[in-house]
This record gives C-alpha cells, structure tokens and sequence, in this order.
C-alpha cells in the first residue's frame, strides 16, 4: 500500500498525523480496500476471525464497491470477518429509508458471504430502558471478538467519529448521546426535513474506536477541509474529538486534494520550506499577505516578505516591486465586463477572446436555479451583449418542493377548470388522490411518482420564467432530467453513462463556444460534484471534435461557497442595477423562495447568500487595490481536456 506512505516530515512538520493525499478518491478508496482484503486473506492463513470496524455515510462507499468487486472477480471469501458497525439513529426501524442497518446492506452486506450472526450494528429499535445493557453488551462482543482489527471512519463538520460529538471524553463507550445542532442540520436533507432528524443516536464511543489495531479516516471533498485541518494540526481537544486521534499508534488519515486544502503544507507551503514558485503559487502567496497584513498589493515591501516567510520569493524573484506590479496586472487581467468576450477589441490580455461574435453559450445549471443564484450577472450580461446562450437543467431539483406547493397548484389548476368550465374526472380524482396522500403523508416517505412530476413541473415553469426574465427563449431552455438524479431521495444513483450520453448529445446539437458549469465540489447533496463529473465525462468524449477545439470552459461556484481569489481566471463586475436583476431572476423561483427545503448550513435565502458572496468578493478585489466595484461573480477556466 505504498500510495498511502507518503508522509514527509519536512512538508507535514505542522501535522500530528500522517495524512495521504490523493488527487482522486477513487484511488484513494481502491487502496483502502486492497489493504482490507490483504489482512482479511492474512487472517485466513492465519485461521483466525478478522474483525472490522464499519462507518456509513458517502465517505466510505467506494471503499465497499471495490470490497464487492474483489469477491465477486477474485474470488475473496469473507466468511472470516466480523464486523461492528459504529453508530445508528435513535430510534430508527431498520428497514427506514434513513437506516443505517438498511444502508449497509445495500451498499455492502447483501453483496459479501459474511454470515449474518458475524455482523454488529446498534439497534435503533430498542426501548430506550433496554439501551444501556445493549451498549454494554455490544463492547463486550468487540472484546469476545478479539478487538477490532480495524476501524473506518469518516469525519463529520463538527469533528466528531461516530456519533461522538464535541464534549465527548477519550475513554467514552458505546453510548446513547444527543446528537449536535449542526450535525442534525447537515442530515436534514436525507430526512427531508430537520424536524424529521432523530435527536439521538447510539455510537461506539472514542475510547472504543482507540483501541482498533489500525484506523483509517477517509474524507472527500472542499467541505471537509476545515474541519481536517483542525483535527489533523489543532491540539487535542474535546471540543473536535478526531484529534484524539493524534495518540494512536497507528492511524492514517485518507483525503483527496479538496479537503486537504486548508492544510498548512497546501494552504500555504511557503511557511513549511521550499516551494515551486509558480505564477499561480505567487498570486496565491501575495493575496495571502496582503489580507494577512490588511495591505493592498503595491504597498507590501521587502520587510513585509522577508518577516513572513517569503523571503526566498525575493531571492528568486527580485524586488518586492517587481512581484507586486506582475501579481497586480495579473488580477487587473482577470477582470472584464465581457464574459463573452469583447468585439473588435484586443483580446490578448483578456480572459475570454474577442472571436467569435457571437457566441453559442451553454449554462449547465445542476438544479433549476443555480444559474441565476451562480452566475445571474453574468447570464444577464451574456444575453443583453448578443451571445445565443442556451440554459441546460441537469436534474429536475423536485425533492426541493414542499409539498404545500403542489396542493397550491392543483387548487389553481381546479379554480381554473371552474372559471373555463372544464371538468374531467381523471383529474379530479387524481387531485383526490394527492389530497390525501400528502394529508397522510409520514414525515420520510416517499412521493409518488406523480407528486415527483408535480414538483418537477413546478421547478421547470419557475425556470422558465427566470430564463424569460433575463431574456432567453424557450427554445434554448434545455431540461435534461438526468437519470442519476429521479430516485425521489437525497441519496442519488451512481453517474451513468446515460447521464454522460443526454449532455454529450446536447453538445454536439449546440457546438458551443464557451461552456459554463459548476464546479463546487462541496455541495450538502453532492449533486453538483455530479454534475460537474458528467459535464467533464460528456467533454471528453467529444473534445476531439472540431468545434470543441474553439470551446472554453468556465466553472463558477454554487449557493454554498466562492474561489478563492488567487483561483480566479474571470472576474465580471456586477453594478447595483444587474445585482437587483439577478435578485429579481432568484425570484421567479418562488418555491425556493423565503426558506428552501434543504437551506444546508447557512439559513440566509438564497438571494441573501449570492449578494453577499459576489460583495464580498468585490471587496476583496477593492483592498487588494483595484477597482471599487458593486459585487462581482469569479470563474475558474477548466484546463483538464
């Protein structure tokens, strides 16, 4: 597993744990597995029981995939293994959509030949006067078992493992707890609902976890690297209990780049020796120093360099000046207020070419409204500058409804049939029906598959009347309903190439010019990774075709966070009129309007949250010296064709 061995002392000196860092998590869950397998075949040389520690979540499901393919291709058997899972929802029936006993059935139990009375999961089933004995019970059948040889885990915002959230002590036991605020809003989604999330959970608690002879942590993703950083070079506190970690013996933390970067040694390599002084590494350290000092870029001086460990910059680069003037017209460069590039002007220090004029443009949009909470002045500006631009809706967004939406629409339709005197009686009794459904309707259940349509016939007319708002045709809206995305659940289907076909289709159809996409990587439901990834697979299936050869790539971000700075390949200035348009276009999305079903972590409206992103980031362009702007919308061009 030499893929994993990669801590460097001179690089890591700020971490108290090794950490591998890999560019995909694919790779990173296939080692994982590999090293399973290798102690499971270990322990059957051995003729011993092989005991796991299992975690849920999306963290470790690749992991379980690839566990499945090597006994389905190569023939492991895991007859030996005992597994103890580490926590479950109180109270919570088994076979619930939100169970973790049904969740690891599907994704790997039903798939392996582990004979059943060798697998371990707390039961949410309990009365809770039943719970204590059965927590007891359940650390006495680890013990019988031989320990844990190894544990997965994954880590949630808080920091906890488990269900151990902050406060937990370093020798708690399995145990019922109360499970964190913040931890009950990020499983809203998956419950539709926050009131829906049980306040309780039974966890193997942290002293438990401790004693497994090797654990792994797995973490994917931009939204996970926050709280990495703190649990991998934060001290040891309760109040982030992953660093209790820091005292095992052998534990390795698993992440791809996206949530190791707010690690020191990618955050800011400078500080940890030697770095390749790139352009980009340059803007990336300059940017810093001037929000660290509260300077804008042409007032930093050598002092100013040299007393924060960028001394060598100097050595290599020359003059504080010099740096500063090229990092200067390097951001200058990125701002423009033609997205679609300006006619007739000279284009070689734009960020978008002159020609052609004009363009063909597709916007993929994940749900029906991250266009114009995304990019809403730059679709404006797009459209009023002559550009064809299409609007491509990759997934319906219909679990976002409420379901008080549908019966507004249905009573609209039946006030509708009384003024036109149009009467049916499928119809009628197919309001009846949805009446009733959603009047009975249990918190978690499912829609049918009518409601499903409802919801999304309610998200597609909203779309169009923003796309109509800003100024596009019906002819270039384009609703795609990709497959992976229709399962009426947060928890969506795996990528496929159906999804990849439908967007390589629409492509070949438009021949675009520019291309805009998501590119969050971070997003509470992973839709948008999604998305990204099947834009990126449909790119790379026609990029050898002619007219892709004069096609650009613009990622922007989502509702959830922003580039950095010294990410940013496009910087395109919003003023006070296009910002109230762009609000204007978030709310033709009435049913997302006030307070969105899955609002995630921030409770702001959208609208709130995109005005004071595209702000903000016009404030970080004024301090760093350039133009006073109204707000501003970022792009990162894709270069991974």
């Amino acid at each position: 597993m030499s893929n994993l061995n990669n801590y460097n002392a001179d690089l890591t000196r700020f971490e108290r744990m090794p950490v591998a860092v890999y560019s995909d998590s694919k790779l990173a869950s296939i080692d994982i597995a590999n090293e399973i397998a290798a102690l499971v075949r270990l322990r059957q040389k051995q003729n011993q029981k092989c005991v796991l520690g299992l975690a849920t979540g999306s963290s470790p499901v690749k992991i379980y995939e690839e566990l499945i393919r090597i006994h389905l291709e190569e023939g492991l058997s895991f007859r030996n293994v005992i597994t103890f899972n580490l926590d479950e929802y109180f109270p919570m029936e088994r076979n619930a959509l939100q169970s973790y006993h049904r969740f690891m059935k599907e994704h790997l139990f039903n798939h392996l030949d582990i004979p059943k009375e060798q697998i371990h999961i707390p039961d949410g089933t309990l009365k809770i006067e039943e719970v204590k004995n059965f927590c007891i019970d359940y650390e006495k059948a680890i013990a019988d078992a031989g320990g844990l040889d190894l544990q997965i885990l994954g880590i949630g915002r808080t920091g906890h493992i488990g269900f151990n959230e902050p406060g937990s002590s370093i020798d708690s036991r399995t145990r019922l707890i109360t499970l964190d605020h913040i931890t009950r809003t990020d499983a809203a989604s998956d419950f539709f609902g926050e009131e829906n999330v049980p306040r309780n959970a039974i966890t193997m608690g942290v002293g438990s976890i401790l004693k497994a002879r090797k654990i792994f942590l797995v973490a994917w993703g931009e939204n996970k690297a926050s709280i990495i950083a703190r649990a991998v070079e934060g001290e040891i506190s309760e109040s982030v209990p992953t660093t209790f970690l820091q005292k095992h013996k052998d534990v390795q933390l698993v992440i791809d780049q996206a949530a190791a970067a707010s690690l020191t040694r990618f955050k800011t390599p400078w500080l940890v020796g030697n770095c390749e002084w790139t352009d980009r590494t340059i803007r990336k350290a300059v940017v810093w120093l001037c929000r660290k000092l509260k300077k804008p870029i042409l007032k930093l001086t050598d002092r100013d360099y040299n007393d924060n460990g960028m001394s060598d910059l100097l050595t290599i680069k020359g003059h504080s000046n010099k740096i500063n003037i090229k990092v200067f017209n390097d951001l200058q460069h990125t701002i423009t207020g033609w997205p679609g590039g300006k006619p007739n002007a000279d284009d070689t220090n734009r960020p978008e070419r002159a020609l052609p004029y004009p363009k063909r443009v597709v916007i993929f949009s994940p749900h029906p409204d991250d266009d114009v909470i995304s990019m809403g002045g730059t679709f404006l500006r797009l459209a009023e500058q002559g550009h064809e631009v299409h609007v491509a809706y990759q997934t319906s967004g219909s679990i976002a409804v409420f379901d008080d939406d549908v019966l507004r629409f249905l009573d609209f339709v039946d006030e509708y049939n009384h003024i036109t005197a149009t009467t049916s009686e499928k119809s009628e009794k197919l309001h009846h029906d949805i009446f009733n459904f959603i009047q009975n309707k249990a918190p978690t259940q499912l829609d049918t598959e009518e409601i499903q349509e409802l919801k999304a016939a309610i998200r597609r007319g909203e779309a169009r009347a923003a796309c109509r708002y800003v100024g596009i045709p019906d002819k270039q809206i384009h609703f795609l309903h990709l497959p992976f995305y229709e399962t009426g659940t947060v928890r969506k289907k795996p990528l496929s190439q159906e999804d990849i076909t439908i967007i390589r289709k629409l492509l070949e159809d438009i021949k675009p010019h520019q291309i805009y996409t998501a590119g969050d990587l971070s997003d509470p439901h992973g839709t948008h990774r999604v998305c990204l990834n099947a834009v990126i697979a449909a790119v790379k299936d026609v990029k050898d075709q002619d007219w892709f050869k004069d096609c650009n790539i613009w990622m922007y971000r989502g509702a959830w966070q922003e580039w950095d700075i010294d990410e940013v390949d496009m910087a395109v200035p919003i003023s006070p009129l296009e910002l109230s348009k762009k609000r204007n276009a978030i709310f033709k999305h009435q049913s997302q309007k006030d307070r969105p079903l899955f609002p995630g972590v921030d409770e702001r409206e959208f609208w709130q949250r995109a005005e004071a992103r595209n702000r903000e980031t016009a404030k970080v362009y004024d301090e760093l010296g350039m133009a006073e702007y109204e707000a501003m919308e970022v792009f990162v061009k894709y270069l991974g064709v």
